[in-house]
């Protein structure tokens, strides 16, 4: 069985929690609290820089030149593209640049993003690969199940349509397939350590999403 199947097996009944949460529901119906998809956007602002970092990290330890341009092209993704996503947002939703950035990140936020950037300069580049993977695949399956169920003239079509796209979906498959490469190349307790690392990831995204329902503060 390949990494990611394998992978996947293991965590889908966290996926099932995560298309179950309150703010993935509401977003579908379009009817999530503005205040809650504000508080999501700032802070997916402050994710979406740490994890292009990761990215690029992750890029210059690449061992081979496919690998290095795709999580280059990734990091440039994350931090040019869905930068004009957010913005664009901000924009409807009348945030400030100024306000955008006087945000600090929430605790998940700040765990998620430290972990990745962790793992991109310590660990063994399979681990660290591997814990990038849940961010890409999870928004992909997100993005098509929002698709198929969001209700008409959602105001949050743009989000949605953003990651059902096919253009993402292009990048999520070659990722998927780097990572499984690196596994089945990998030493048996390198792959394992795979595992962990994309079962911690695909924690985060859990959090992630419920962190914006409540809206998670410091707690001093």
């Amino acid at each position: 069985m390949s990494f990611s199947r394998e992978a996947w097996q293991r965590i889908a009944p966290l996926y099932a929690r995560i298309l179950d949460l309150p703010f993935n529901r509401e977003l579908a119906a379009g009817t999530l609290a503005r205040e809650r998809f504000i508080f999501y956007m700032l802070q997916d602002a402050h994710y979406l820089t740490w994890f292009g970092k990761a990215l690029a990290v992750t890029a210059a330890r690449a061992p081979d030149a496919d690998a290095l341009i795709q999580f280059a092209g990734s990091a440039r993704e994350a931090v040019v593209v869905e930068r004009a996503l957010h913005e664009s947002f901000f924009r409807s939703f009348g945030i400030s640049a100024a306000e955008a950035a006087a945000t600090e990140p929430s605790p998940t936020c700040a765990h998620y993003t430290h972990y990745l950037l962790a793992l991109a300069h310590n660990a063994p580049y399979e681990v660290s690969v591997a814990a990038l993977l849940p961010c890409f695949w999870i928004y992909w399956e997100v993005g098509k199940h929002l698709l198929q169920i969001a209700a008409p003239e959602n105001r949050y079509q743009a989000w949605i349509d953003t990651y059902a796209d096919e253009a993402f979906a292009q990048g999520v498959r070659e990722v998927i397939q780097i990572c499984d490469r690196l596994a089945a190349e990998a030493a048996p307790p390198v792959r394992a350590q795979m595992h962990e690392a994309f079962l911690r990831a695909a924690k985060l995204e859990w959090m992630f999403w419920d962190s914006a329902w409540r809206r998670e503060s410091w707690p001093v």
